[in-house]
């Protein structure tokens, strides 16, 4: 006979539920997972995420800026630049799950 389970502490499940929906609320935008995934793989700066993303100001520094306001992403200045990176590494371990469930080649052997 298994024990029963512990009880959840709701309090901190819905802060986590809330804290969760927030971060992937921001994920769900098509742009901003691009950017998201990009950044993934290492810091950018905006002229360079233009270029591989492929989108034009002020679309752009719109995604970013919701992507800053939902602390994903952090930013630093080098010179006129301004640089961008992921915040932590729950992020980048999201990510790699996306990547793994919806971009890595499958296995076409079995």
């Amino acid at each position: 006979m298994t024990a029963p389970a512990p009880a959840l502490d709701m309090s901190r499940m819905r802060l986590a539920a809330r804290d969760a929906s927030l971060h992937l609320r921001a994920l769900a935008h098509p742009d901003r997972l691009l950017l998201l995934c990009q950044l993934s793989q290492g810091e950018r700066s905006v002229g360079e995420l233009e270029a591989l993303v492929d989108l034009h100001q002020p679309h752009l520094s719109q995604q970013l800026g919701v992507l800053r306001r939902q602390g994903l992403v952090l930013t630093r200045r080098a010179g006129r630049h301004v640089i961008y990176r992921i915040r932590d590494a729950s992020t980048l371990q999201l990510l790699q799950t996306l990547y793994t469930i919806f971009c890595a080649e499958k296995d076409t052997s079995s």
